[in-house]
């Protein structure tokens, strides 16, 4: 566990589109690894991803831009967004399940 920075933010996604089975998550663990940005992901049963990131304002919105699109073989067709408040339980950045 590591305590979070005073000017964190957090946010609570939902990804639609084709983005199973495409490297979404693996992708997305790679950008959140590179920009310092903590959090998890993992697939849900309607095919879509659930994402939560958290971390510097300039990072977590540089990273939410990237769901848009992903890596290129998905095809991002909606992301919902919604802030949440920050945690002090996240340590690095997981794919789950």
């Amino acid at each position: 566990m590591r305590a979070r920075g005073p000017d964190e933010v957090a946010a609570h996604l939902i990804v639609h589109g084709r983005v199973q089975g495409v490297g979404y998550r693996i992708s997305l663990w790679q950008q959140a690894r590179d920009r310092g940005v903590r959090g998890w992901t993992c697939n849900l049963e309607d095919g879509s991803v659930e994402v939560v990131l958290q971390g510097s304002v300039e990072e977590v919105g540089a990273l939410v831009a990237w769901t848009h699109h992903g890596p290129p073989s998905a095809r991002v067709k909606r992301v919902d967004v919604r802030r949440i408040d920050p945690s002090d339980a996240l340590d690095g950045f997981e794919i789950r399940g």
